[in-house]
C-alpha cells in the first residue's frame, strides 16, 4: 500500500513537471513569436507589406511616367519603392515602441524583405506577363485594373508565405517582440 502512494505521488509530481516545462515551453515560444501564427496574423502582416507596395508601386510607376522613362527604370524605381515604403512602415512602428534606430532598421529587414520581395516578383510579374499592361498609361484603365489585380494576387500568394515565416519565429513575428 506504502509503494503504491509513493508511486502515485511520484507519477504526479512528474506530470506536474512535465506540465510546468510544457507551459514554460509555450509562453517561452509565445513570446518569441514561435506559436502558431494564424490565418488573420498572416493577412495582417501581408496587408501591411502590401501597404507599403502599392504605395511604392503607384509613386514609381507616376515619376517614371511623368519622365517619360521607358518600362524597366519606371519598374525599377517602382520595386526601389515598394521596398523603401514597406520598410518604412515597419521602422515606424518599431521605433515608436522605443526601439533605438540601428535595432529598429534591423527588425524591418528581417520582418519585411521576404515579404515585399514574394510581393514585387509576383505582383510585377502580373503587370508583365498582362498583356499590353506594361504599355499602359497613367489615364488608361488598364494600368490601375492591371494593377489591382496584380496585388490582389500578390496578396493571396504572400499570405501563406507570411503564416509560414510568423509559425517559425520569422517576419512580423520579429516586430511583435519589440511590440510588447
Amino acid at each position: 500500500m506504502q509503494h503504491e502512494a509513493h508511486a502515485e505521488h511520484t507519477h504526479t509530481e512528474h506530470t506536474h513537471t512535465e506540465h510546468t516545462e510544457h507551459s514554460h515551453h509555450e509562453t517561452y515560444a509565445h513570446a518569441h513569436g514561435m506559436g502558431k501564427a494564424t490565418w488573420s496574423m498572416a493577412a495582417q502582416a501581408t496587408l501591411h507589406c502590401l501597404t507599403g507596395c502599392a504605395i511604392g508601386e503607384v509613386l514609381g510607376m507616376v515619376i517614371g511616367t511623368a519622365f517619360g522613362w521607358g518600362n524597366v527604370p519606371t519598374m525599377i524605381l517602382a520595386i526601389v519603392l515598394a521596398f523603401v515604403f514597406g520598410y518604412s512602415f515597419t521602422l515606424r512602428g518599431v521605433l515608436k515602441a522605443g526601439v533605438d534606430f540601428r535595432t529598429a532598421f534591423r527588425v524591418a529587414l528581417a520582418a519585411d524583405t521576404v515579404s515585399i520581395a514574394v510581393m514585387e516578383l509576383i505582383d510585377n510579374g502580373v503587370i508583365v506577363l498582362w498583356p499590353d499592361a506594361m504599355d499602359a498609361g497613367l489615364a488608361d484603365a488598364l494600368f490601375w485594373f492591371s494593377l489591382a489585380i496584380s496585388l490582389v494576387i500578390a496578396f493571396v500568394v504572400t499570405t501563406p508565405v507570411n503564416k509560414w515565416m510568423i509559425g517559425r519565429g520569422k517576419g512580423h513575428a520579429v516586430v511583435h517582440q519589440h511590440h510588447h
